[in-house]
Formats: structure tokens, sequence, C-alpha cells
């Protein structure tokens, strides 16, 4: 899944696929996590909002599946 950069103190990227409705979230501090069941609208929000982080802190984590998939690029 292809991510973009975003503007935010704690997430680097964003990425979302809409044919499998999920959403792909980097860290700044390099950890992926793919949170299935994101409707495209709220990816939407998400890129619009001011505040990445309050953002995801709000609407997103803690409500959605997610599985972390950071690769470690070093093995």
């Amino acid at each position: 899944m292809r991510r973009i950069h975003v503007e935010s103190s704690s997430i680097a990227s964003v990425g979302y696929d809409a044919a499998e409705v999920t959403l792909e979230v980097e860290f700044v501090t390099g950890r992926v996590y793919r949170y299935i069941g994101v409707p495209a609208w709220l990816h939407d929000a998400f890129l619009a909002a001011p505040s990445k982080g309050q953002f995801f802190n709000t609407l997103i984590r803690d409500r959605y599946i997610y599985d972390e998939i950071t690769r470690d690029a070093g093995r």
C-alpha cells in the first residue's frame, strides 16, 4: 500500500486501500499499523484534519481492529 507523508509531530505517513477498506498509519517512531474496516470518508477526514495526532487518537485509535505491520529493514 502506498502511503503519503503528512505534517504531524506523531504521524509520518498515511495510506488507504479502498478495496480492502484498510488504513495504514506510520508513526514517526517507524512503527506501522494497519486498521481494518476504516471507511473512505474517515480516511479523507483524517488527511484533512489540522491535527492528525488528535484526530487519530479520537476517531481511530482503539476503535478499529489493527495489526502491527512494521517491517524491519535491518533484518
